[in-house]
């Protein structure tokens, strides 16, 4: 034992006491051991003699009652990493405001419950903010008029989403958790990078690929005839979608489509800052793929799985189930060019019909249309 230091953790205002046991080990060089208890707090902490000499920091775990230490291997930073967002929050928020001071930073209910209204905050607000942002500026409001779409249908969206996306972070959660105690391969500087900037850039693709490939399989898998109407059929209620039914999906579906971001550091290397954009990232792309904005540039119209691509996958049921490219849907043989590139897509429907006299230019629907059954004559497949 070499002794009682005083460690500034965080902020000067909070001091912790801190028992480290240093043992000598090969060519004199400290080796570090963590101490197990009960109560934890663990300090990460540098420039004193020991991590000098080994030119890394080491973690100690403080045991409120110190006749019950138990030594276990050195935790290093980067073993164990609070979450950037968590990290932020208890730094300005939780810590100083909310929780009392017997709750350590790093106590596992604690985490689990901030956990918890972090995410259930950020994908509401992501959601709501992302999805206003894309309905106000984006998305066409023509398309409102069209047979197919439904009575009160942005609230009816909004209402869904909303009710599920707490249910969808519990698992989440579960995660996110393990990711926090250390168990993902997430880091935080570029230099832990073995390729340091390219493997940056290369975690981002792989990212997208793998995430594409994933998704492609558990959307198609959802539309098994034996599970379709249990959990992703809500989700198609919504044949000419909006912004807001991007995350209107039932709880088991939401999650199941949301696997593959979560398990990808769990598999391969990660900043953590990138992770965060790339979480970002796909929000916005997944309800970008519900705006009803269908252009796509020419080049890029056989590749990219956008918002004309995925509408027709509401319309037509078993085509288009990529997420980012049209990759998977081409080997799975489920591709289907967009209906609305050849001109045959819901505008084109619309102006048809309001030519035909049996749709008001005021958006009023023909007598014989209730509730977004469509009338006679409205190409769509039901499931």
């Amino acid at each position: 034992m070499k002794g009682l230091l005083e460690v500034s953790w965080r902020c000067k205002e909070r001091k912790l006491k801190v028992f480290e046991e240093v043992f000598k080990g090969t060519e004199g060089k400290p080796h570090g051991h963590v101490c197990d208890v009960g109560f934890i707090d663990v300090i990460h902490f540098a420039q004193t003699e020991f991590a000098e000499q080994a030119g890394e920091f080491y973690s100690v775990k403080l045991n409120k009652d110190l006749n019950k230490m138990k030594c276990k291997k050195v935790i290093t930073s980067a073993d164990f990493n609070m979450d950037l967002v968590l990290n932020v929050a208890d730094y300005y928020v939780l810590t100083p405001y909310v929780y009392p001071a017997s709750w350590p930073e790093d106590g596992a209910l604690r985490q689990i419950i901030s956990l918890l209204v972090l995410t259930n905050l950020g994908a509401a607000v992501l959601y709501l903010g992302l999805g206003a942002i894309s309905y106000f500026f984006i998305f066409d409001h023509n398309l409102m008029k069209h047979p197919h779409f439904l009575e009160n249908q942005v609230r009816r969206e909004i209402i869904y989403a909303m009710t599920s996306l707490p249910w969808i972070s519990i698992p989440t959660v579960a995660l996110f958790f393990a990711e926090v105690r250390g168990y993902s391969k997430l880091y935080d500087n570029v230099s832990d990078s073995p390729l340091g900037w390219p493997g940056l850039f290369l975690s981002m693709i792989s990212f997208l690929f793998f995430t594409d490939m994933c998704i492609y399989w558990i959307h198609r898998f959802l539309h098994h005839k034996l599970i379709y109407k249990m959990f992703h059929k809500p989700h198609h209620i919504w044949k000419i979608p909006t912004p807001f039914a991007s995350h209107a999906f039932h709880p088991v579906d939401g999650f199941m489509q949301g696997l593959p971001y979560h398990i990808y550091p769990f598999l391969f290397p990660l900043h953590k800052v990138l992770y965060l954009a790339l979480y970002i990232f796909v929000n916005i792309w997944t309800i970008s793929i519900h705006d009803g904005d269908y252009r796509v540039p020419n080049g890029l119209t056989s590749v990219i799985n956008g918002s004309a691509h995925h509408t027709d996958h509401h319309l037509f049921f078993d085509y288009n189930y990529g997420q980012y490219f049209t990759l998977w849907d081409r080997l799975g043989g489920s591709y289907r060019h967009p209906s609305a590139l050849m001109g045959k897509g819901p505008h084109d429907l619309i102006r048809k019909l309001q030519a035909e006299g049996k749709l008001g230019h005021d958006g009023a629907k023909a007598k014989g249309q209730v509730n977004g059954h469509a009338q006679r004559g409205v190409t769509c497949k039901e499931e």
